[in-house]
Protein backbone atom coordinates (compact mmCIF):
# COMPACT_ATOMS: atom_id res chain seq x y z
CA UNK A 1 0.00 0.00 0.00
CA UNK A 2 0.93 3.85 -1.26
CA UNK A 3 2.96 5.34 1.96
CA UNK A 4 0.37 8.74 1.47
CA UNK A 5 0.97 9.41 5.06
CA UNK A 6 4.85 8.70 5.32
CA UNK A 7 5.73 10.67 8.32
CA UNK A 8 2.41 12.88 9.24
CA UNK A 9 0.63 12.65 12.47
CA UNK A 10 -3.05 11.98 12.71
CA UNK A 11 -5.56 12.47 15.16
CA UNK A 12 -8.03 9.97 15.18
CA UNK A 13 -11.33 10.37 18.04
CA UNK A 14 -13.40 7.27 18.52
CA UNK A 15 -10.85 5.08 17.76
CA UNK A 16 -11.60 2.21 20.18
CA UNK A 17 -13.78 0.41 17.66
CA UNK A 18 -16.18 0.49 14.69
CA UNK A 19 -14.95 3.20 11.56
CA UNK A 20 -12.25 4.80 14.22
CA UNK A 21 -10.61 1.60 14.17
CA UNK A 22 -10.43 0.94 11.15
CA UNK A 23 -9.59 4.31 9.82
CA UNK A 24 -6.35 4.77 12.37
CA UNK A 25 -5.68 0.82 10.87
CA UNK A 26 -5.63 2.45 7.64
CA UNK A 27 -3.54 5.39 8.08
CA UNK A 28 -1.61 3.67 9.75
CA UNK A 29 -0.69 0.96 7.21
CA UNK A 30 -0.16 4.18 4.66
CA UNK A 31 2.46 5.33 7.06
CA UNK A 32 1.37 7.86 9.48
CA UNK A 33 2.01 7.68 13.41
CA UNK A 34 -2.05 7.54 15.35
CA UNK A 35 -3.06 9.71 17.90
CA UNK A 36 -5.74 7.07 19.22
CA UNK A 37 -8.74 9.31 21.82
CA UNK A 38 -11.49 7.59 23.57
CA UNK A 39 -13.33 6.70 26.79
CA UNK A 40 -13.25 3.11 26.01
CA UNK A 41 -9.96 2.15 27.46
CA UNK A 42 -10.23 -1.58 26.23
CA UNK A 43 -11.36 -1.06 22.65
CA UNK A 44 -8.10 1.68 22.72
CA UNK A 45 -5.65 -0.78 24.17
CA UNK A 46 -6.83 -3.18 21.05
CA UNK A 47 -6.64 -0.76 19.19
CA UNK A 48 -3.14 0.46 20.20
CA UNK A 49 -1.74 -3.53 20.08
CA UNK A 50 -3.26 -3.93 16.54
CA UNK A 51 -1.34 -0.88 15.18
CA UNK A 52 1.81 -1.11 17.38
CA UNK A 53 4.47 1.69 17.89
CA UNK A 54 2.84 4.09 15.49
CA UNK A 55 -0.07 4.48 17.95
CA UNK A 56 -0.43 6.54 21.23
CA UNK A 57 -3.35 6.36 23.01
CA UNK A 58 -5.32 9.03 25.11
CA UNK A 59 -8.12 8.14 27.23
CA UNK A 60 -10.57 11.05 26.84
CA UNK A 61 -14.34 11.87 27.69
CA UNK A 62 -14.62 13.60 24.20
CA UNK A 63 -18.10 15.76 25.45
CA UNK A 64 -15.45 17.06 28.54
CA UNK A 65 -13.43 20.55 27.24
CA UNK A 66 -10.80 19.97 29.64
CA UNK A 67 -10.36 16.82 29.17
CA UNK A 68 -10.06 16.86 25.28
CA UNK A 69 -7.76 19.95 25.32
CA UNK A 70 -5.14 17.69 27.86
CA UNK A 71 -5.75 15.05 25.61
CA UNK A 72 -4.52 16.65 21.94
CA UNK A 73 -2.49 18.57 23.81
CA UNK A 74 -0.52 15.45 25.10
CA UNK A 75 -0.85 13.59 22.14
CA UNK A 76 0.89 16.91 20.01
CA UNK A 77 3.67 16.59 22.83
CA UNK A 78 3.81 12.65 22.33
CA UNK A 79 3.87 12.87 18.47
CA UNK A 80 6.01 16.03 18.26
CA UNK A 81 2.76 17.57 15.88
CA UNK A 82 -0.56 17.51 14.38
CA UNK A 83 -1.11 17.00 10.42
CA UNK A 84 -4.74 15.39 10.75
CA UNK A 85 -7.91 14.96 12.56
CA UNK A 86 -10.85 12.50 12.28
CA UNK A 87 -13.43 13.20 14.21
CA UNK A 88 -15.68 9.38 14.60
CA UNK A 89 -17.09 9.82 17.86
CA UNK A 90 -20.71 9.26 18.28
CA UNK A 91 -22.99 7.10 19.44
CA UNK A 92 -27.05 6.70 19.09
CA UNK A 93 -29.36 8.26 21.83
CA UNK A 94 -32.36 5.80 20.93
CA UNK A 95 -31.45 4.22 24.54
CA UNK A 96 -31.84 7.69 26.61
CA UNK A 97 -35.15 8.46 24.46
CA UNK A 98 -33.48 9.88 21.05
CA UNK A 99 -36.59 9.31 18.37
CA UNK A 100 -39.08 11.38 16.48
CA UNK A 101 -39.57 15.13 17.79
CA UNK A 102 -43.09 14.19 19.32
CA UNK A 103 -41.62 11.71 21.67
CA UNK A 104 -37.80 12.38 21.65
CA UNK A 105 -37.03 12.96 25.43
CA UNK A 106 -35.27 15.94 26.38
CA UNK A 107 -32.74 13.94 27.89
CA UNK A 108 -32.06 11.79 24.85
CA UNK A 109 -31.90 15.13 22.80
CA UNK A 110 -28.97 16.33 24.71
CA UNK A 111 -27.06 13.29 25.27
CA UNK A 112 -27.43 12.73 21.54
CA UNK A 113 -26.08 16.24 20.51
CA UNK A 114 -23.17 16.45 23.14
CA UNK A 115 -21.88 12.88 22.16
CA UNK A 116 -22.16 13.19 18.14
CA UNK A 117 -21.84 17.31 18.17
CA UNK A 118 -20.09 18.87 20.90
CA UNK A 119 -17.57 16.31 20.51
CA UNK A 120 -16.82 17.37 17.26
CA UNK A 121 -16.88 20.89 18.17
CA UNK A 122 -14.15 20.25 21.21
CA UNK A 123 -11.81 18.41 18.87
CA UNK A 124 -11.49 20.67 16.13
CA UNK A 125 -11.20 23.46 18.63
CA UNK A 126 -8.24 22.37 20.49
CA UNK A 127 -6.50 20.66 17.09
CA UNK A 128 -6.74 23.58 15.29
CA UNK A 129 -4.07 25.74 16.69
CA UNK A 130 -1.62 22.83 16.01
CA UNK A 131 -2.96 21.89 12.73
CA UNK A 132 -2.69 25.97 11.84
CA UNK A 133 0.77 25.93 12.73
CA UNK A 134 1.54 22.62 10.34
CA UNK A 135 0.66 24.76 7.33
CA UNK A 136 -1.50 22.33 5.49
CA UNK A 137 -3.64 20.32 7.90
CA UNK A 138 -7.12 18.33 6.96
CA UNK A 139 -9.58 17.24 9.36
CA UNK A 140 -12.36 15.40 8.15
CA UNK A 141 -15.52 14.94 10.35
CA UNK A 142 -17.89 11.99 10.57
CA UNK A 143 -21.55 12.95 9.49
CA UNK A 144 -24.27 10.59 7.77
CA UNK A 145 -27.05 10.20 5.72
CA UNK A 146 -29.30 11.01 8.11
CA UNK A 147 -27.99 14.41 8.46
CA UNK A 148 -28.46 14.94 4.59
CA UNK A 149 -32.09 13.15 4.12
CA UNK A 150 -33.39 12.34 7.31
CA UNK A 151 -35.11 8.83 7.74
CA UNK A 152 -38.43 6.72 7.65
CA UNK A 153 -40.14 5.11 10.86
CA UNK A 154 -36.80 2.87 11.20
CA UNK A 155 -34.68 5.36 11.11
CA UNK A 156 -36.51 7.93 13.14
CA UNK A 157 -34.01 9.01 15.60
CA UNK A 158 -34.24 13.11 15.11
CA UNK A 159 -31.75 14.46 17.95
CA UNK A 160 -29.33 12.23 15.80
CA UNK A 161 -30.15 13.57 12.59
CA UNK A 162 -29.89 17.40 14.22
CA UNK A 163 -26.46 16.43 15.38
CA UNK A 164 -25.17 14.95 12.19
CA UNK A 165 -26.27 18.00 10.11
CA UNK A 166 -25.03 20.46 12.62
CA UNK A 167 -21.56 18.17 11.87
CA UNK A 168 -22.06 19.19 7.98
CA UNK A 169 -22.88 23.08 8.44
CA UNK A 170 -20.41 23.13 11.09
CA UNK A 171 -17.71 21.75 8.94
CA UNK A 172 -18.92 23.87 5.26
CA UNK A 173 -18.36 26.72 7.76
CA UNK A 174 -14.68 25.85 8.99
CA UNK A 175 -14.04 24.67 5.27
CA UNK A 176 -14.66 28.51 3.90
CA UNK A 177 -13.20 30.26 6.44
CA UNK A 178 -9.98 28.39 7.07
CA UNK A 179 -9.21 27.67 3.26
CA UNK A 180 -6.85 31.22 3.18
CA UNK A 181 -4.40 29.28 5.96
CA UNK A 182 -4.84 26.35 4.04
CA UNK A 183 -6.84 24.03 6.58
CA UNK A 184 -8.90 21.39 4.23
CA UNK A 185 -11.83 20.56 6.01
CA UNK A 186 -14.23 17.73 4.59
CA UNK A 187 -17.31 15.53 5.74
CA UNK A 188 -18.60 11.81 4.98
CA UNK A 189 -21.22 10.40 5.69
CA UNK A 190 -21.85 6.80 5.46
CA UNK A 191 -25.02 4.64 5.88
CA UNK A 192 -25.21 1.93 7.62
CA UNK A 193 -21.76 0.49 8.36
CA UNK A 194 -21.45 -3.14 10.11
CA UNK A 195 -20.09 -1.19 12.87
CA UNK A 196 -21.07 -2.31 16.69
CA UNK A 197 -23.09 0.94 16.64
CA UNK A 198 -25.51 -0.94 14.32
CA UNK A 199 -26.08 -3.55 15.77
CA UNK A 200 -29.63 -3.37 15.80
CA UNK A 201 -30.35 -2.95 11.94
CA UNK A 202 -27.85 -5.95 11.93
CA UNK A 203 -29.96 -7.68 13.96
CA UNK A 204 -33.03 -7.21 13.05
CA UNK A 205 -34.30 -9.17 9.84
CA UNK A 206 -37.10 -6.40 8.46
CA UNK A 207 -34.35 -3.90 7.97
CA UNK A 208 -31.92 -6.64 6.48
CA UNK A 209 -35.10 -7.33 3.73
CA UNK A 210 -34.95 -3.61 3.04
CA UNK A 211 -30.94 -3.46 2.00
CA UNK A 212 -31.56 -3.84 -1.15
CA UNK A 213 -33.76 -0.64 -1.34
CA UNK A 214 -31.34 1.00 0.90
CA UNK A 215 -28.39 0.39 -0.76
CA UNK A 216 -28.91 -0.44 -4.01
CA UNK A 217 -25.73 -0.63 -5.21
CA UNK A 218 -25.10 -3.49 -3.08
CA UNK A 219 -27.50 -4.85 -1.31
CA UNK A 220 -25.77 -5.08 1.89
CA UNK A 221 -24.37 -3.39 4.94
CA UNK A 222 -21.21 -1.36 4.44
CA UNK A 223 -17.93 -2.01 6.56
CA UNK A 224 -16.24 0.07 8.57
CA UNK A 225 -12.99 -0.10 6.05
CA UNK A 226 -15.32 1.22 3.28
CA UNK A 227 -15.14 4.28 5.48
CA UNK A 228 -11.82 4.40 6.20
CA UNK A 229 -10.68 4.74 2.77
CA UNK A 230 -13.37 7.60 1.93
CA UNK A 231 -11.55 9.20 5.11
CA UNK A 232 -8.35 8.77 4.29
CA UNK A 233 -8.25 10.04 0.56
CA UNK A 234 -9.54 13.15 1.92
CA UNK A 235 -6.97 13.74 4.53
CA UNK A 236 -4.30 12.59 1.83
CA UNK A 237 -2.93 15.32 -0.36
CA UNK A 238 -4.78 13.36 -3.38
CA UNK A 239 -7.96 15.82 -2.21
CA UNK A 240 -5.42 18.66 -2.03
CA UNK A 241 -8.40 20.85 -4.34
CA UNK A 242 -11.07 19.50 -2.11
CA UNK A 243 -12.90 20.98 1.03
CA UNK A 244 -16.10 21.56 2.32
CA UNK A 245 -17.62 18.49 0.50
CA UNK A 246 -19.89 15.97 1.46
CA UNK A 247 -18.62 12.94 0.65
CA UNK A 248 -21.65 10.41 0.61
CA UNK A 249 -20.19 6.45 1.72
CA UNK A 250 -23.80 5.29 1.54
CA UNK A 251 -24.15 2.08 -1.42
CA UNK A 252 -26.51 4.54 -2.95
CA UNK A 253 -28.89 5.63 0.04
CA UNK A 254 -29.30 9.49 -1.02
CA UNK A 255 -29.42 8.82 -4.76
CA UNK A 256 -32.01 5.77 -4.82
Amino acid sequence: MAKRFHDKNILVTGAASGIGRATAMRLAQEGARIGALDINVAGLAETATIIGQACVVMVCDLTDSTQVHESIDRAATQLGRIDGLFCAAGASGRRYGDGPVETCTEEGWEWTLNVNLKSIFLSCKYALPHLLSAGDGAIVNLASVLGLVGGDEDFATHAYAAAKSGVIGMSRAMASFYAPRGLRVNIVAPSLIATPMSQRAQSDPHIQTRLTQLHPLTGTMGTPEDVAAAVAYLLSTDARFVTGTVLTVDGGWTVR
